[in-house]
């Protein structure tokens, strides 16, 4: 079950959240709204801090407002892989599942917008425009997954390391209503460590590669996590896709 040591935080109305337009109640109308208001609440967990292990019940659902948080599965010799990366605006939780898949933990500070359950589920029958957002968000999910398999399996490291700096810049500039092009700064939310376990690479090589990809100027560093893009399409170009680079959009 979710941590009782997470922190209760401040109640936000929903219409001045950060993730307003790009979570699941992206298309909720103001009375809508009003409900999900009504039945909310925030929970904050610091880095590191475990949100749920893969097997407990769990009863609520949730997205994430800021920070990121990682999904984990543990093999039967104890290794550990990094399935999966939530970023604001990202949904936590299965409605209509009684137990969790993966462990989720708190990669930076994160902060979450939660719903009990049972609340959850009935306002979905109740709210098409709920249910109909979930199941975007679940379509874009998979979309995510599949393109994440190209990433992992075909990809060069050079390739990993700047789909993986798109993916973040588009999430930066989606979650402010604007589009990713031209120069985008952006703050990563993982540590080079952390990169490397997602991306399957060593720390070493992450290093080596970003070092790259700031002497040809692809991208610009001040200090370890604060990344400036001069041009996010010669960004693309460096992620060996054919189209637009990437996804979540």
């Amino acid at each position: 079950m979710m941590n009782l040591q997470s922190l209760t935080t401040p109640h936000v109305q929903c219409g001045s959240c950060p993730i307003r337009h790009r979570a699941v109640c992206a298309r909720c109308d103001s009375d809508e709204l009003e409900v999900l208001d009504s039945i909310k609440y925030y929970r904050k967990f610091e880095a590191g801090q475990t949100v749920v292990w893969a097997g407990d019940q769990v009863d609520f659902v949730g997205s994430v407002v800021s920070g990121v948080a990682s999904l984990t599965q543990t093999m039967e010799d104890g290794r550990r892989q990094m399935v999966g990366l939530l970023l604001p605006s990202d949904f936590v939780g299965r409605p209509g599942r009684s137990t969790a898949a993966y462990d989720v933990t708190a990669t930076t500070d994160l902060m979450m917008c939660c719903f009990r359950k049972g609340q959850f589920e009935k306002m979905m029958q109740e709210t098409p425009h709920v249910s109909q957002r979930l199941l975007e968000m679940t379509l874009d999910e998979l979309d995510a997954a599949r393109e994440w398999m190209v990433i992992l399996g075909r990809k060069t490291a050079r390739e990993k390391i700047s789909s993986l700096l798109a993916i973040f810049a588009r999430r930066n500039t989606l979650l402010t209503g604007g589009e990713a092009s031209g120069r985008i700064v952006i703050d990563l939310p993982l540590t080079r460590e952390a990169m490397a376990d997602y991306l399957g690479l060593t720390l070493e090589t992450v290093s080596r590669q970003i070092s790259a990809l700031r002497k040809a100027g692809v991208i610009e560093l001040q200090g370890k996590r604060h990344v400036i893009i001069p041009d996010f399409d010669r960004l693309l170009d460096e992620t060996g896709d054919d189209s637009d680079g990437g996804f979540y959009d």
